[in-house]
């Protein structure tokens, strides 16, 4: 005679089982905070901190206004998941999304959006100041309210005017470390308002189809090559030419200088490559990828040059 034990119910992997169901929830909820844009987000976050400084902010500031930052952003993240999720399901590129896949459900989302912007602004409020939370709630209002509620689903143009969500972190951060917003803030902040159309354009146009299939106008989805690349070259001018402000009026010195010049003619060399191809009718919506791919390499190198800037040489010219 045998006998047959079952180790099924057994507490042991009953907390293997729980263990598991826990970090996947945990992954699930991060998911929602849309991880890669806080990334991008906190690129220019903590060199414009520096770059007000003119030298390291005490760990303690710098702390809480990553952290209530990426807590804000996070928060218009899954706000606009929430919001989204009847076309999320519609569209390969984010039919993964929590929401879609039901690893989170909308009450969830919902509450779990509203206690990270409620952290946001406390942290932004008592680690930094009140003008960076009032700031860090503009950031999620313009997010959810403007883009997500009112243009996406609405005009071509919603990415030129949402987007500018995506400038608030540079005017948390200078608010952070002065509590007022000057003009080397509203540079930045210009600068990455003109960088998102011809960053966010190409990726629209790779995923055009599923913009389609959802009904979302987005101007690469909706509107040929030859359009989208023409807009491509024209914010990337403004762009650059808005960059180099910083020489003039926000006390940039020599390496800011030259990395501005360099990195803004190799972006402006592709988004001429790009209008180019369009015009010759020899693009692929997959080769506008690399468009995309090199915005965000030039961002990440024109913000280092901003960290590193005051520490050598002096302004170019009298702010």
């Amino acid at each position: 005679m045998t006998a047959t034990v079952s180790t099924t119910d057994t507490p042991l992997n009953a907390s293997r089982a729980s263990g598991a169901g826990f970090a996947r929830k945990a992954k699930a909820y991060l998911a929602l905070t849309k991880p890669r844009v806080i990334e991008l987000l906190l690129v220019s976050t903590l060199p414009t901190m520096i770059y007000a400084q003119r030298g390291f902010p005490s760990i303690g500031l710098i702390l809480a206004t990553l952290v209530g930052g990426a807590f804000a952003a996070g928060s218009a993240g899954a706000f606009n998941c929430y919001i989204d999720r009847d076309i999320d399901k519609l569209m390969h590129r984010t039919e993964n999304r929590p929401l879609v896949t039901g690893e989170v459900t909308p009450r969830e989302a919902l509450v779990f959006s509203w206690l990270l912007g409620a952290a946001a602004i406390v942290i932004l409020w008592f680690g930094a100041n009140p003008l960076s939370a009032w700031l860090g709630l503009g950031a999620i209002f313009f997010y959810v309210v403007i883009y997500t509620m009112i243009l996406k689903r609405r005009t071509a143009q919603n990415i030129v005017w949402g987007g500018a969500a995506g400038c608030f972190p540079v005017l948390i951060a200078w608010a952070a470390v002065t509590n007022s917003v000057e003009w080397p803030a509203v540079i930045l902040f210009m600068v990455i308002f003109l960088w998102t159309p011809p960053h966010y354009w190409p990726l629209s146009m790779r995923y055009g189809e599923d913009y389609r299939n959802a009904n979302v106008p987005m101007l690469g989805a909706i509107a040929g090559a030859k359009v989208v690349s023409v807009q491509v070259v024209l914010y990337a001018w403004a762009m650059v030419a808005c960059s180099l402000l910083m020489i003039p009026a926000g006390g940039a010195g020599w390496v800011y200088t030259v990395t501005a010049v360099l990195a803004g003619a190799w972006f402006l060399y592709e988004s001429h490559a790009l209008y180019a191809r369009a015009q010759r009718e020899d693009i692929a919506d997959k080769g506008a990828m690399k468009v995309f791919h090199g915005s965000i390499s030039y961002l990440t190198l024109l913000f280092i040059a901003l960290a590193v800037d005051p520490f050598v040489g002096h302004a170019l010219m009298a702010g």
